[in-house]
C-alpha cells in the first residue's frame, strides 16, 4: 500500500510539474527545463517517462541546432513571435490594465477583453 501511495504521489507531482512546464514553453524562461524536471520526477517510478525524457532531450537539442543554423531573419522572427506571445498573454491577463488604473492614464484599449473592466 505504501508503494502504491508513493507511485500515486510521484504521478501527481510529476504530472503537475510537466503540465506547468508545457504552459511555460512559449514564454522566456525555464519552460523546457520544468518539463524535463517533471519527466525526471516521473521517471523515478515510470519507465515511459524515462523514454520520453530521453526522446525529448534529443529533439530539443536538434531543434536548438536547427535554429542556430537558420538565417538571422528566421532567428529574429522566432524571437519576435515569442515576444508577441508574451505581450498578448500579459494583455489578456490585464497586467497593462492594472498599470493603467494605478497610473490613472484612462487608456481603455490596454485593458483585457477577458479580465478587464
Amino acid at each position: 500500500m505504501l508503494r502504491q501511495g508513493k507511485k500515486l504521489g510521484t504521478a501527481i507531482i510529476g504530472g503537475v510539474v510537466v503540465l506547468a512546464g508545457i504552459v511555460m514553453i512559449p514564454y522566456p524562461g525555464p519552460g523546457w527545463l520544468v518539463v524535463f524536471a517533471g519527466l525526471a520526477i516521473l521517471s523515478t517510478e515510470f519507465k515511459f517517462a524515462s523514454k520520453a525524457l530521453e526522446y525529448l532531450k534529443k529533439k530539443y537539442d536538434a531543434w536548438k541546432i536547427w535554429l542556430v543554423k537558420q538565417p538571422k531573419i528566421i532567428q529574429f522572427l522566432f524571437l519576435a513571435f515569442t515576444g508577441l506571445v508574451v505581450l498578448v498573454t500579459i494583455w489578456l491577463l490585464n497586467t497593462f490594465g492594472i498599470i493603467d488604473d494605478l497610473l490613472g492614464l484612462h487608456q481603455d484599449w490596454v485593458h483585457s477583453p477577458i479580465l478587464g473592466k
